[in-house]
């Protein structure tokens, strides 16, 4: 899924370690043969070029991802949206050029994306699309998910302390030993400012934080993020770092992206409607402000209890 993946576990040998890597791995690499729109002869990528014909029937776990973000999506009115790979594809060359798409490809790449056009059949796991030539992006949620399964599998070996990392996207269960939690950076601000601990300690959960620092177009006097706004089909424009902490990373991961288009407002409301916490840090000229869901709030005093 053109990033890193990080494994650290736990275990009492050797021996079980590099069994149980190899079965993290193993698993990984399958999810990144099926979610992963760099390979043209990935799972996602081939239905898009079937599809349009018909229904087809697709994988079970590319038929949980696809299922999750079509719900995401009604939810936030399209703010989410698996569908918008034409337009990522068109953003993700303007950056290595570093200048703008041209605003005709933009419209024609926007007239092939639309959640609505993606229908799913439940009964026959089948997938179909509306419009040729469309394409998939699962980028934004896909990670997530395969952190948390490749943790599953650990746990299945009788690993019950370990950390899976697909990017800046996290999922963990048991504490390591002698700790209370994994110690996780939320972020790296002045504490004074931030009114919020930098680091929780954290077990059985995932986390996931979207912003563009790393991956971002500046061009004009702005910043473009990768995050793409699918109602104008432009990189978002506002500097939000957000993000997540849910169960699972198939949550945390769709839900810090859903987040950054809403933005602050709309964002808490949707984070606050979820089994999740949020925390959302804008960058503005005239300072950063720090916004916490109630989640959120709970776990940083918790943190920050002398008894903790």
């Amino acid at each position: 899924m053109g990033t890193l993946v990080r494994i650290t576990i736990f275990t009492a040998s050797a021996e079980e370690a590099k069994d149980a890597f190899r079965a993290g791995f193993d698993r990984i690499r399958d999810l990144d043969r099926i979610l992963s729109d760099y390979q043209p002869d990935s799972e996602l990528n081939r239905i898009t070029r079937t599809a349009p014909g018909g229904a087809v029937a697709v994988s079970a776990d590319l038929f949980t991802v696809l299922s999750a973000a079509q719900a995401l999506a009604d939810a936030t009115g399209g703010a989410f949206d698996i569908t918008q790979g034409p337009v990522v594809r068109l953003w993700r060359e303007a950056r290595k050029a570093a200048r703008l798409p041209d605003r005709g490809a933009l419209a024609e790449a926007a007239g092939r994306s639309g959640f609505r056009k993606l229908r799913l059949d439940p009964a026959r796991r089948t997938v179909a699309f509306d419009t040729a030539g469309m394409a998939l992006d699962a980028g934004a949620i896909g990670k997530g998910y395969a952190a948390s399964e490749a943790l599953e599998v650990l746990s299945a070996r009788g690993i019950r302390s370990a950390l899976v990392a697909v990017s800046g996207d996290l999922a963990f269960s048991g504490a390591p030993p002698g700790q209370r939690g994994w110690r996780i950076r939320i972020h790296a601000l002045d504490p004074g400012v931030a009114r919020v601990p930098p680091v929780l300690e954290l077990t059985d959960a995932a986390v996931s934080t979207s912003g563009s620092s790393e991956q971002h177009l500046d061009t004009g006097g702005r910043r473009y993020s990768h995050i793409i706004d699918p109602a104008s089909g432009m990189g978002l424009v506002d500097d939000l770092t957000v993000t997540v902490i849910a169960r699972h990373g198939l949550d945390a991961d769709g839900l810090d992206t859903a987040v950054s288009v809403l933005g602050r407002d709309r964002g808490l409301a949707l984070i606050e409607s979820r089994s999740a916490a949020a925390l959302i840090i804008e960058r503005t000229p005239g300072g950063e402000t720090v916004q916490v869901s109630s989640r959120f709030a709970q776990l940083a005093a918790r943190a920050l209890s002398p008894s903790h």
